[in-house]
């Protein structure tokens, strides 16, 4: 499989990933649990977006696209191309990943100041996930040329789900993965801090934010089974696939606090999404008939997510906000004996 990704362009991106995390989560220890204002989500939002950009500008440079070679700067425009298309889906699909983070939150009633540290873990295992499936689809990919047929029935299936899903309302209460972790372990009525586990009446319980934590690892990994076959209908190229993957990520947590109180005003994103999701099936699935250019595959995301958030500004949502099914509230500090 062809791929820019060279030792250096590899080494650069590890490197800045790893510093990214690491101021982070050197901001998230120093500033402990406190509740996200509306500026700093909206400038930590700008911020990745301008640190993406800033990213494909430099990689299109890298490439040569100022070079006075046709071929470098064909090849550096359509690299390009790619990497920002990849982008703007797997970053629409993380809004969609957002909305159900809401979900979680709101149906454990977790408080704000508790949600910056679950956040972080779950956009760590989302990173990790991700790279590990990129990697075995690309390979399966250059092994089984069919491979792109099954990952596009499959994109097709899942806008289908998708969009049957849109109209209705969440129940998390009825969820397979919930209702195991209810019957195997040992629940507290309350948050303890921040700590997933505590002491109550002399017994050792998992908290509610141990619960949140461990769904919101099982939506990572079904959110990345949906995006992978996305990105690769866009670009086969790994390195394309994997970067424009983790920078859609990286600001996944400030996107939360930004987007946390506009659920119902983008009631219709899912329809959006959906139909993106159906379009790009499709593009599989015409791989050796039609090949789709990757600016037209840009457009249609781009229109498509642009007009069903327009709608959804202007056509009132069906349902209300949910309620919260588990009110927990947070232990008080002096009777708190938990240990993390």
């Amino acid at each position: 499989m062809i791929s820019i990704g060279t030792p250096l362009l590899w080494t650069l991106f590890t490197a800045f990933v790893l510093i990214a995390l690491a101021i982070d989560f050197l901001a998230l220890n120093r500033q402990g649990s406190h509740t996200v204002s509306m500026r700093e989500a909206t400038l930590w939002s700008l911020i990745w977006v301008a640190v993406s950009f800033v990213f494909v500008g430099w990689l299109w440079w890298y490439l040569g696209g100022t070079s006075t070679d046709p071929d470098a700067r064909g090849l550096a425009d359509a690299k390009a191309l790619e990497f920002i298309t990849g982008y703007l889906v797997e970053k629409a699909l993380a809004v969609d990943n957002i909305f159900v983070f809401l979900m979680i939150f709101t149906y454990f009633a977790v408080p704000a100041a508790f949600q910056k540290r679950v956040l972080m873990i779950g956009i760590l295992g989302a990173l990790v996930l991700r790279a590990i499936m990129i990697l075995v689809g690309a390979w399966l990919i250059a092994q089984f040329h069919w491979i792109m047929y099954v990952f596009g029935a499959f994109l097709l299936f899942t806008a289908i789900k998708m969009w049957w899903a849109a109209g209705q309302e969440p129940d998390l209460g009825n969820n397979p993965a919930l209702r195991w972790i209810n019957k195997h372990m040992k629940l507290s009525p309350s948050f303890d801090g921040e700590k997933f586990f505590t002491i109550d009446n002399g017994v050792k319980m998992a908290t509610p934010l141990l619960v949140v934590i461990l769904l919101i690892g099982i939506v990572d990994v079904v959110f990345a089974v949906d995006s992978i076959p996305a990105i690769f209908a866009i670009t086969t190229d790994p390195f394309i696939v994997l970067t424009s993957n983790v920078f859609a990520i990286l600001g996944l947590r400030a996107m939360y606090f930004l987007l946390a109180g506009m659920h119902e005003r983008f009631h219709l994103l899912s329809y959006g999404l959906a139909i993106v999701l159906g379009f790009i099936g499709t593009k599989m699935l015409l791989i050796d008939i039609y090949k789709i250019p990757v600016a037209w595959s840009l457009g249609f995301t781009v229109t498509t997510l642009a007009v069903t958030m327009v709608l959804s500004l202007k056509i009132p949502s069906r349902h209300g906000k949910t309620g919260t099914a588990f009110p927990f509230r947070p232990k008080p500090e002096s009777g708190s004996t938990g240990k993390s």
